[in-house]
């Protein structure tokens, strides 16, 4: 046989067992599994591509057994991720506000909550001044996500919801929180009208709270985001957004 016959063979087998091995890898990955686990619904399958649950759930550093909150649970998109990610030694706290659930969730929210996978999940209908109820304590992580820009422009006192959620907290939590990028200098002038808020000022808020700045993450970020149009235009599942990872010291 020559070289180049030869050479032809061994390269398609290489990369087959390349693609092989990269596939036992992934499948390795509980979180991989997680997200791509077949009982999980069509709806929530299609907001992942803009969402990227796998990218979340690694930079949060949840692991199973944790006690875990999601703030302004919403539909319970992320309530759900974390459910799983925790398993059934851990626990899921998601609140929602009242107003949320009557006018924007309805039923889908208990539908989501009856689910087999969030059975570890403890619904919470609380305001957003004191989100957490008085058994949530010594958690590992709390999150809100794309939501945080909503208590502005709501009126919530977000100084006291903050030091509820630091209280919350064990020693080395982590509070994660996901939203739609304001332009530099915008502050929370923008959260009502285009639903974004800038970076710094949530930075300044939380770290007003006693929380310290761990990490900032990238995977949600878009340079190409003018950020001058509305999240629920266009632009949306687009938009520029940060991932912003704080500890309690």
């Amino acid at each position: 046989m020559v070289p180049a016959m030869r050479n032809a063979r061994v390269i398609p087998l290489c990369l087959l067992a390349l693609a092989t091995a990269a596939a036992a890898e992934r499948k390795a990955d509980p979180l991989w599994v997680i997200v791509n686990a077949p009982d999980r619904t069509d709806d929530d399958k299609k907001e992942d591509a803009s969402r990227k649950p796998l990218d979340v759930l690694r930079f949060s550093g949840v692991k199973p057994g944790m006690h875990v909150a999601d703030i302004g649970a919403g539909g319970g998109y992320t309530t759900e991720l974390l459910a799983r990610a925790v398993g059934p030694k851990g626990v899921v706290y998601a609140q929602n506000t009242k107003t949320i659930i009557e006018k924007f969730v309805g039923p889908a929210w208990e539908k989501r909550l009856a689910s087999p996978a969030d059975k570890n999940v403890k619904g919470v209908v609380r305001e957003f001044d004191e989100p957490l109820p008085p058994d949530a304590k010594d958690l590992d992580l709390v999150v809100i996500a794309f939501i945080y820009h909503d208590t502005v422009w709501l009126g919530t006192d977000r100084a006291k919801m903050n030091k509820q959620i630091f209280d919350s907290l064990k020693k080395g939590g982590v509070y994660l929180i996901l939203d739609h990028a304001g332009r530099d200098g915008t502050g929370t002038t923008e959260t009502k009208t285009l639903h974004r808020i800038e970076k710094k000022a949530v930075i300044d808020d939380v770290t007003k709270a006693g929380f310290k700045l761990e990490a900032e993450g990238d995977f949600l970020r878009n340079p190409d985001d003018p950020k001058t149009a509305g999240v629920f235009t266009d632009i949306r599942g687009k938009t520029d957004r940060f991932a912003l990872k704080f500890v309690k010291p």
